[in-house]
């Protein structure tokens, strides 16, 4: 497939969605159609309805799914649209829905899309074709907004240094492209070499997920999917970070009758229900096979769950 892309643990999706055919399969983050096409050779009984914000990534997807192109929909949204896109077209309850969370290997490997600080671009983040740019936000929000973004959505414990460096660079002249803001990272936290994980890749983490409204479309997209899944059809979830998974585990563990308050509440207020079966108590991992062939694929986790059969 083109740009390099390799679908992460394939062989877990398939062992986990194809059993719920035959019916519809939602790919809510369709990407370059990898999963997808995986799925429909392994199940002949499925038909789908592939969502996607990024327009080259649909043009990617519908070449490479040409071979089913009569089992096969494509549409142009974001993922947290799924639940009315089911209505608005009078679909039936799918019997399998898919979200590969995070960046597509298109995203990452073109420059001028500026997801990543390996190559120089102009930094702009987004998965679609419009909304603001990441540029927006680091030439454009106040100090203690930066903060706020680098330690929520990256967890970096030197976010207030970066926001600092950050503004007052930007008073002398704008930041606009991926290496101008790993430079000024890099003043703050110097890479050294054998690091594993460069410095800033928790600021670039956090600017594209509050670009692209990457956790609330998830709080969005899996209650409501979930909730529109047949008795029996089954949900599965990729996540790239904590944050995400974090949501994803409290939601399936929720929706499954556990109480997700926090200790020191006096009394449940999350209002569990026994809506789902957890399919993947712990999340699957890729092996060291699998890293080794694509290793993007290290932080993936896969975990699913079951629509509870209707008594």
């Amino acid at each position: 497939m083109p740009f390099g892309h390799v679908p992460v643990l394939p062989a877990a999706v398939v062992e986990l969605l194809a059993p719920a055919a035959p019916g519809l399969l939602v790919d809510a983050t369709l990407g370059l159609g990898g999963h997808a096409a995986a799925l429909l050779e392994a199940a002949p009984g499925f038909r789908l309805l592939g969502v996607d914000r990024d327009p080259e990534a649909v043009a990617e997807a519908r070449r490479r799914l040409e071979p089913y192109a009569r089992r096969v929909e494509i549409v142009r949204a974001t993922f947290d649209n799924v639940p009315s896109l089911l209505v608005d077209r009078n679909l039936p309850s799918p019997a399998a829905v898919l979200a590969d969370l995070g960046c597509s290997s298109l995203q990452l490997d073109t420059p001028e899309r500026g997801f990543s600080f390996a190559a120089d671009g102009p930094l702009d983040m987004r998965m679609g074709a419009s909304g603001v740019t990441a540029a927006d936000l680091v030439n454009g929000a106040d100090e203690g907004e930066l903060v706020r973004i680098f330690w929520d959505y990256g967890e970096e414990r030197k976010a207030r240094a970066v926001a600092r460096v950050i503004v007052r660079r930007r008073q002398n002249r704008k930041i606009d492209t991926t290496a101008e803001l790993r430079r000024l990272v890099e003043e703050v936290m110097p890479a050294r070499r054998g690091q594993r994980i460069h410095p800033a890749t928790r600021v670039f983490q956090a600017l594209r997920i509050a670009v692209n409204d990457e956790l609330g479309q998830l709080e969005r997209f899996l209650e409501p999917t979930a909730r529109a899944l047949r008795p029996g059809g089954r949900m599965a979830v990729i996540s790239f970070h904590s944050l995400e998974d974090r949501i994803v585990k409290r939601t399936f563990a929720r929706l499954h009758g556990e109480c997700t308050c926090p200790p020191d509440f006096p009394e449940c207020r999350c209002n569990p229900e026994r809506l789902i079966d957890v399919l993947t108590r712990s999340p699957i991992r890729p092996d060291d096979d699998e890293v080794a062939v694509n290793p993007r694929s290290r932080s993936a986790r896969l975990r699913a769950a079951a629509r509870r059969q209707e008594s």
